[in-house]
């Protein structure tokens, strides 16, 4: 009796071992793979951020209506890497130089700053939104663009603008307050906002150093959506109607 006593307690206590070492190896196992999906999420967002899609939010309002202060937008940046920039387009682009105010360095609350750091690495913030700039393409390398005919239309290569995305004050119908005319260099874009009575753009740049021209390859990309706030969730439309004539007077 003590024998089969001993013996059978021998087989139940390693059972219960082994179900606990079975158990203890399933949380590990577990955590190994939740960390390996965090890391792995981590770095694809992070190449996503890098190469293909990145986040901004708009900071004023001279591209209204097409797009209000504190809209989020997705910008897609195989534009112009990969894909040419086009008449319509809503492009981002770095300062071309003096277009752009000193940004103040005030000190941030370090925890806000680490926060913001993180989620800007993964791509779910822009704390530079502030130091780039978001204006429609008008005038590509090599066009002429003008204003205004008589209509108060903006021209390129001769072909007068119907501009449904631009705002204008009340009672004004002249497409922007600045005469101009330029020839767009090779290198180069004329960009302007859709609120035209109130964009430091193009037109409000042309005596700078600049001349109003953009480098291409200060485009950081092409903005396809506003993805914040929801209700205002669209595709942005780069109204290639408007330009079909452009186009086609140009090849």
């Amino acid at each position: 009796m003590t024998n089969n006593t001993v013996d059978d307690a021998l087989p139940s206590s390693n059972s219960e071992r082994h179900r606990a070492a079975k158990k203890t190896g399933g949380w590990k196992l577990f955590l190994r793979d939740l960390l390996i999906i965090f890391v792995a999420a981590i770095v694809i967002s992070f190449l996503i951020k890098t190469y293909l899609v990145r986040s901004f939010y708009i900071p004023s309002s001279s591209m209204e209506n097409t797009l209000q202060i504190d809209d989020r937008i997705l910008v897609n940046q195989l534009e112009p890497a990969l894909f040419p920039v086009e008449h319509g387009d809503v492009v981002v682009f770095t300062d071309p130089g003096g277009w752009l105010p000193a940004v103040s360095s005030e000190p941030e609350n370090w925890f806000v700053g680490a926060v913001d750091g993180v989620l800007a690495f993964v791509g779910l913030s822009a704390p530079d939104s502030s130091n780039h700039l978001i204006k429609r393409v008008i005038g590509l390398p090599g066009d002429t663009v003008e204003c205004c005919n008589e209509f108060g239309q903006i021209i390129v290569n001769g072909i007068p603008l119907e501009e449904p995305y631009i705002l204008l004050p009340d009672a004004v119908t002249k497409a922007t307050q600045v005469d101009f005319s330029v020839t767009v260099p090779d290198d180069s874009i004329w960009v302007m906002g859709d609120n035209r009575y109130n964009s430091a753009d193009s037109a409000f740049h042309k005596d700078d150093p600049t001349g109003g021209f953009v480098k291409i390859d200060s485009v950081v990309g092409r903005a396809f959506l506003i993805s914040w706030p929801t209700e205002r969730w669209t595709m942005l439309d780069n109204y290639s109607t408007t330009f079909q004539r452009v186009t086609q007077n140009a090849e």
